[in-house]
């Protein structure tokens, strides 16, 4: 559907350490062409680009998936940009959320973002896979692995989301990287930019998809703030 962002599941299921895949990546690109999120065990990165799906794992390589493989929680759309503008001049991450938020003013409704360009300095990280009994979320993120990449060029990917789906989905930015060779990518921590070019997809409607008629969401006590719990964990 156009100016839709769908998700699958919501962030607050993997706070609760809901890591297995509940839908096969096939039936997720029938909803977008541009996306991210992660997959099944919390398995890499998910970059979903031009309708291509590529997973970032700790290996520091991206890899082509087999669509059947399942995701816990992602996010796509079909990118149609709304605005575009060139980036001159040296472009840190700071610099680029301050001017998308320049020029696209709304912050209630989803942006899908989409940078292209050269990079000098490029930080990512990559979640890695789990096995059960599974750890709490904050434990996973404190051992993703860090990757540092110098003189890349590659498309930023992701999305800015309403203040109002927190737990839903992650309020703010969340990006990914992928290069233009397709050999590194993951989840953006910092960059340094020389130039490039940003576009905006504005997104008005949401979908939000459970599968099995929700049963990924049974027995979370959702009454509970688990992203402030999250958060705590992490010493934010």
């Amino acid at each position: 559907m156009a100016n839709t962002v769908t998700q699958v599941s919501i962030l607050d299921a993997l706070f609760a350490s809901r890591f297995d895949g509940c839908l096969p990546c096939r039936e997720l690109l029938k909803h977008g062409d541009f996306g991210i999120g992660t997959f099944d065990r919390m398995d890499g990165e998910m970059i979903i680009l031009d309708g291509g799906l590529y997973q970032g794992k700790t290996d520091g390589k991206v890899y082509r998936p087999d669509p059947g493989i399942s995701t816990p929680f992602a996010t796509v759309c079909y990118f149609k940009p709304d605005l575009s503008w060139p980036i001159s001049g040296p472009t840190d991450i700071e610099a680029l959320k301050i001017m998308i938020d320049e020029k696209a003013a709304n912050k209630n409704v989803f942006y899908a973002i989409r940078v292209e360009g050269s990079f000098p300095y490029m930080k990512t990280h990559a979640l890695p896979v789990q096995s059960k009994p599974y750890l709490p979320v904050a434990k996973v993120v404190k051992a993703c692995r860090q990757f540092e990449t110098k003189n890349v060029s590659g498309t930023i990917v992701g999305f800015r989301s309403p203040p109002y789906v927190r737990g839903i989905n992650d309020p703010g930015y969340h990006l990914h990287f992928l290069s233009d060779d397709k050999m590194q990518g993951g989840h953006v921590l910092a960059f340094n930019m020389e130039s490039g070019q940003c576009a905006v997809s504005i997104c008005s409607n949401h979908l939000v998809i459970l599968p099995e008629k929700g049963a990924v969401l049974a027995g979370i006590d959702l009454s509970k703030d688990l992203v402030k719990e999250f958060e705590e964990s992490l010493g934010k």
